[in-house]
């Protein structure tokens, strides 16, 4: 009977062409190219990416979801502004979630996982000593999941994932300023100490640490930033200027 049933093996897929947009429109907003609070017109992006309207109000609409776009009255979409008590709320999160990950982690954590952690602490630094930003934010990324996995909190890492857009996009701020590559990688060096010495309070404390840390640099950043709120309408070379960067 077996042999009569359809194969159910699952092809991999190639790329497509709306995830090739999507994490490049993804990676111009964390990187600048495209303001906070900066109008995203169709129009210009379909243009500037070479894709079809359907494909630009499909990310737009993923890009909403992840809470990196705003759609506004009368407006349109516009890229999301962060103000300093959404970043604070971001951060208290993850301080709970990353602390008791930590903790977790130096309890249940074998070997192999203490060698991934590691593993990425020695990448992140390469990246920050190459300037690779977006490299950084990626392994940063690999770090947490290995963290969270290695302590089984696998329902907490997918909470973490509905805030990972957003969280990557302050992390692109504060990880450009200044000294921030050396200072990252010695936190996370004392969440590893932690966890590899099997000590859960005190690698709950790095964690919580690094993450209070970074929030601190985060609500100095956007505080001074000058950032638009939303209003108003960037002028037309701006715009084509963020085109073109894609």
């Amino acid at each position: 009977m077996s042999d009569a049933l359809p194969s159910l093996k699952v092809e991999r897929r190639t790329t497509t062409l709306r995830e090739l947009v999507l994490e490049k429109m993804r990676t111009a907003i964390l990187e600048a190219h495209f303001q906070p609070g900066e109008r995203l017109v169709e129009r210009s992006l379909c243009e500037g990416l070479g894709v079809s309207r359907t494909v630009v109000r499909e990310v737009l609409r993923h890009l909403e979801a992840e809470g990196l776009v705003d759609s506004i009255p009368n407006q349109g979409p516009i890229v999301a502004v962060i103000d300093g008590d959404t970043a604070a709320q971001i951060y208290e999160i993850r301080a709970l979630l990353e602390g008791d990950a930590a903790m977790a982690c130096a309890k249940h954590a074998d070997d192999a996982v203490i060698s991934r952690l590691a593993g990425c602490i020695g990448h992140i630094e390469r990246a920050f000593e190459e300037r690779d930003h977006q490299r950084v934010r990626e392994l940063t990324t690999t770090f947490y999941e290995a963290l969270f996995h290695g302590g089984d909190r696998h329902v907490a890492w997918e909470i973490v994932q509905t805030l990972n857009a957003r969280i990557n996009r302050l992390r692109a701020m504060t990880i450009a300023s200044e000294d921030r590559g050396r200072q990252a990688v010695a936190e996370m060096n004392r969440i590893l100490d932690a966890i590899r010495s099997r000590d859960p309070r005190r690698a709950r404390d790095a964690a919580t640490a690094h993450v209070a840390r970074v929030a601190a640099i985060a609500a100095q950043l956007l505080r001074h930033s000058g950032e638009p709120q939303g209003s108003g309408e960037p002028d037309e070379t701006h715009r084509s200027a963020g085109c073109t960067t894609l």
